[in-house]
C-alpha cells in the first residue's frame, strides 16, 4: 500500500526531487474518474459481495468459527439468477460498491492528499469522481427507459443521503457539547427527511456545507478542535459526491440519433435545404439548431423518437433534483462525423436546454477509420461559433471517448492501440490549437487493458503530447469486483491511476516520447498486424467457429446482464452486430485469447525477415508505450492454453482454422520472449504470474468440463431424435462453467 505508485511513494519522490510544487499544481487540476458500467460479465449479487467482505474481516481476525459459518453461508447463497436482471437491478448491484467501498475510500484518499501533500492548504478541486452507466446506457439495450434512468438517479441520491445521515448521526453522538447538539440534530432531521424523499430538493450541497462549516467554526473556537476530523471527513465527502453520489451518463448510437432527427424533421413539416451537404460545415449546426427549435415534444408516435426525447428530458429533471453533475454527459456511440455531434447538440439545446445548455456532448470514435479522422471532425466543431460558445460555457473542456471495446474487435490488438495513441496525440494538438482541453474517456475493456493488463502502466506511458490531467475510464464486470471489491484493493488501484497521471506531469521521462524512427517502426508493425488480423477476420470459418466451437451463443443464457449479446437479434450472426464482450469472452473461454495477440507475431516476423529486428528492439527499449502493449499482449498469451482444444487440429471442418490460430500464438509467444529477453512469458512480473497460475487452477478444470459438454452437444444435435433432457443438462454444464471462467479470467471484457 506504500509501494511504487502509491501516493505515499509519489510524495517521497517529489520531496527527494524538489518537485512538491509541481505535484501540488498537477493535483490542483488532475482527476481520476472511474465509471461503473453494466456490461454483462459481473454476476456477483450484493448478498455475495457482502459475505465476501465479512469473510475477509473474519480471516484478518483469525475468527475461525465465523469463517466456517460465512463459508457455509456462501455455499448456500445463489450466485446467479434464472432470469436476466433488469437495468435497475444491475444498478442496485453496483450501488453496493458506492455504499461499501467508494464512499469511504474516496474520502480517505482525498483526506491524505489534503493533509499530507497540500498540508491543509486550500484544495477546492475534487480529485476523484465516480460515474455510472447502468440505467443510462441505452446503446443496444431496449430495456433501458427514461423511467429507469430517473429511478436510478433517485436511488443514487437516496443511498448517498442515507450515508450522510449515518455520518451525521455518529457526529451527533460525539458532539455532545453545549449549543452544538441542537444544531447537529437539525441537520440530521433535514437529511432524514430528504433521504425519505430523494426526488424532492429538500436540502442542497451548499446548505449542508454551510451548516457543517458553522459547526466546524464553533468546535475550533470553543471546543479545542475536538472531533473536527469528523466534520472534515463529511466536508470531503460533500466535495466528492455532492447530492448525486455518481454521475449518470446517457449513451446511444449515432445512427439512432440520425433517424430520430429525420423523424422529428418530418413531424415538424420542415426539411433540410437541398444544398445542405455542400454548405460550409461551420454553418450546418446553425441550420440544424434552428430547425430543432420547432420540433414537436408531444404527439410523437414513433417509439424510438419518443424514447430519445424522454432521455433528454430525464437529464434535465435529474439536474433539477440532484444537481448538474448528476447527469451532464451524453455519449454518442459509433461517432463517425461532426454531424453526429451536431444533431444531438441541436436536439438537446433546441428542444430541452434552450436558455443554457448544461450537457457535455461526448463523441465516441470506435473504428480504426473513425479514429483516423477524429481530429479533423473535431476541428469542424471547434470552428463553429455556436459550438465554441457552448464549450466556453463548459470551461473550454471537450470530453472524447476513443476505441472502447469495439476498437480491438475492429482493428486487432496492435492497430487499435496505435490508432488510439495517434488519435489522442492529434486530438490533443487540435484542441490546444483552439484553446480547448481534451479530456479522454477510455473503456478499460478496450486497448488500455486488453488482456487484463496493467492499466496504470498504459496511462503512465503516454507522454506529454497527450492530455494527461484527467484519467477517465469505464470499469466493468469482474474488474469491478477484483479491483474495487474491498477497501484495500480499491485504495491501491485508485492511487495507481492517480500516480499514472502524476508520472507524465511531474516525473516526465523522455522515454515516453516517440522518436520519428520509432514512430515509423510502430506504424509499420501496426499496419502489418492489422493486415494479418483483417485477413483472419475474413476467413470463411471465422464466424461459424465462434458459433459452433465457443460459448458465444450461451452468453445470453447466463442472465448476468440485461443487454442482449447482439445489436440486432437476427437468426444469422453478423460480425458487426456482435458485441465486444461476448466476442472477447468467447475467445477467452476457448483459452485462445485472439484479441490480445493475433497479428502481433506476424508483424514482428515481418521485421525479422526484412532484417530489421534491431529496429523493433530499439522501439521496445526506448518506448514505454510499446513496452506496455507488448507486456499486456504477453499476459494474453500467458492466459492462453491450446491443449484444451488440441482435439480440433484433426477436425475435418475446423482443423485448418484452429492450426492457423495456434501457429500465430506460437509465433507471437516466441518472438515476444526473444524481444523481452525472457525464457518464460511474464517472468519479470512474478506476482502477476502467481495470480494467473492460481486462477488457472480454477479455470482449466471448468473449461475441460465445458469443452466436453460442447462436444456432446454437437453430437446430440446431429441425431434426428435428440434427447432434449440430456441437451438441457449439457447446456447447463456449459453455462455454469462459463460463470467461473468469466470471473476468474478477468480478461473476458
Amino acid at each position: 500500500m506504500d509501494g511504487l505508485g502509491s501516493l505515499q511513494n509519489v510524495k517521497e519522490r517529489a520531496v527527494n526531487q524538489n518537485l512538491m510544487e509541481e505535484l501540488k499544481a498537477h493535483l490542483s487540476q488532475a482527476k481520476v474518474k472511474i465509471v461503473l458500467t453494466a456490461h454483462p460479465t459481473q454476476f456477483y449479487p450484493a448478498e455475495v459481495l457482502a459475505i465476501i467482505t465479512d469473510l475477509s474481516k473474519a480471516i484478518k481476525k483469525d475468527d475461525y468459527i465465523n469463517v466456517q459459518d460465512l463459508l457455509a453461508q456462501l455455499g448456500k447463497t445463489p450466485f446467479f439468477k434464472h432470469e436476466k436482471p433488469s437495468p435497475y437491478q444491475e444498478a442496485e448491484r453496483l450501488v453496493w460498491y458506492l455504499d461499501s467501498i467508494f464512499y469511504q475510500t474516496f474520502a480517505e484518499i482525498y483526506t491524505y492528499i489534503k493533509q499530507h501533500i497540500f498540508e491543509n492548504e486550500a484544495l477546492n478541486h475534487p480529485v476523484l469522481e465516480i460515474g455510472f452507466w447502468p440505467g443510462g446506457d441505452r446503446d443496444g439495450n431496449p430495456f433501458v427507459t427514461s423511467e429507469t434512468t430517473l429511478k436510478v438517479a433517485a436511488k443514487l441520491k437516496h443511498n448517498l443521503l442515507k450515508n450522510y445521515h449515518t455520518d451525521v448521526k455518529y457526529l451527533k453522538r460525539r458532539l455532545s457539547f453545549k449549543g452544538l447538539t441542537q444544531e447537529v440534530s437539525v441537520l440530521e432531521e433535514k437529511l432524514y427527511e430528504a433521504y425519505l424523499n430523494p426526488s424532492k430538493k429538500l436540502i442542497t450541497a451548499k446548505e449542508m456545507r454551510k451548516k457543517l462549516l458553522r459547526i466546524k467554526e464553533d468546535i475550533l473556537s470553543h471546543h479545542d478542535g475536538l472531533f473536527v476530523d469528523l466534520i472534515d471527513d463529511l466536508l470531503h465527502k460533500l466535495d466528492l459526491f455532492g447530492m448525486h453520489f455518481a454521475a449518470l451518463d446517457i449513451r446511444q448510437d449515432s445512427r439512432v440519433h440520425s433517424t430520430v432527427y429525420k423523424n422529428l424533421l418530418n413531424l415538424s413539416g420542415q426539411d433540410l435545404p437541398r444544398e445542405f451537404n455542400t454548405i460550409a460545415k461551420n454553418v450546418q449546426l446553425k441550420i440544424l439548431l434552428e430547425l430543432a427549435k420547432n420540433f414537436p415534444t408531444k404527439g410523437i408516435t414513433d417509439e424510438m423518437t419518443q424514447a430519445t426525447l424522454d432521455s433528454f428530458l430525464a437529464m434535465k429533471k435529474i439536474q433539477g433534483s440532484n444537481g448538474e453533475k448528476a447527469a451532464h454527459r451524453y455519449v454518442i456511440s459509433n461517432t463517425s462525423s461532426a454531424r453526429n455531434v451536431m444533431e444531438v447538440f441541436a436536439m438537446l439545446k433546441g428542444m430541452v436546454f434552450q436558455k443554457q445548455m448544461k450537457v457535455d456532448v461526448v463523441p465516441l470514435f470506435e473504428t480504426v477509420r473513425d479514429l483516423y479522422k477524429a481530429a479533423e471532425e473535431m476541428q469542424i466543431l471547434y470552428r463553429n461559433e455556436i459550438y465554441r460558445r457552448h464549450l466556453k460555457n463548459r470551461g473550454n473542456k471537450q470530453y472524447i471517448m476513443l476505441g472502447f471495446s469495439d476498437g480491438t474487435k475492429d482493428g486487432g490488438y496492435l492497430m487499435s492501440n496505435w490508432s488510439i495513441y495517434q488519435a489522442k496525440e492529434q486530438l490533443t494538438a487540435m484542441s490546444r490549437k483552439y484553446d480547448v482541453k481534451a479530456i479522454f474517456f477510455d473503456g478499460r475493456g478496450g486497448p488500455p487493458a486488453r488482456g487484463g493488463g496493467k492499466t496504470h502502466q498504459f496511462y503512465a506511458s503516454l507522454g506529454k503530447n497527450i492530455e494527461h490531467d484527467e484519467i477517465q475510464m469505464t470499469v466493468q464486470g469482474q474488474t469491478i469486483s477484483s479491483h474495487y471489491g474491498s477497501l484495500a484493493a480499491a485504495q491501491y488501484n485508485i492511487e495507481q491511476l492517480l500516480s499514472a497521471g502524476i508520472e507524465n506531469a511531474v516525473f516526465y521521462d523522455e522515454k515516453n516520447s516517440l522518436s520519428e524512427k520509432n514512430r515509423d517502426t510502430l506504424n509499420q508493425l501496426a499496419q502489418r498486424g492489422f493486415e494479418a488480423y483483417s485477413a483472419f477476420k475474413k476467413h470463411p470459418k471465422f464466424i461459424s467457429y465462434l458459433e459452433e466451437i465457443s460459448t458465444l451463443k450461451y452468453y445470453g443464457q447466463t442472465n448476468i446482464g440485461s443487454r442482449p449479446s447482439k445489436r440486432k437479434q437476427s437468426e444469422t450472426l453478423i460480425f458487426k452486430d456482435l458485441r465486444a464482450i461476448p466476442f472477447v469472452g468467447a475467445w477467452s473461454g476457448l483459452k485462445q485469447n485472439v484479441p490480445g495477440f493475433f497479428g502481433v507475431g506476424t508483424a514482428l516476423k515481418s521485421f525479422e525477415e526484412a532484417q530489421r529486428w534491431q529496429d523493433v528492439e530499439n522501439l521496445y527499449h526506448e518506448s514505454d508505450f510499446f513496452k506496455t502493449i507488448i507486456e499486456n499482449s504477453a499476459m494474453s498469451l500467458k492466459k492462453s492454453f491450446f491443449p484444451l482444444t488440441d482435439y480440433l487440429k484433426i477436425d475435418p471442418i475446423y482443423g485448418e482454422f484452429w492450426q492457423l490460430i495456434y501457429e500465430e500464438y506460437k509465433l507471437t509467444k516466441n518472438l515476444i520472449m526473444r524481444l523481452t529477453d525472457q525464457s518464460e512469458l511474464m517472468e519479470n512480473y512474478p506476482e502477476s504470474m502467481a495470480s494467473i497460475e492460481m486462477r488457472e487452477k480454477i479455470v482449466l478444470p471448468l473449461l475441460t468440463i465445458q469443452q466436453y459438454a460442447l462436444q456432446e452437444l454437437q453430437e446430440l444435435k446431429k441425431q434426428p431424435n435428440s434427447n432434449q433432457e440430456l441437451i438441457d443438462v449439457y447446456e447447463k454444464l456449459v453455462v455454469r462453467s462459463l460463470y467461473g471462467n468469466v470471473n476468474a479470467s478477468r480478461n473476458s471484457a
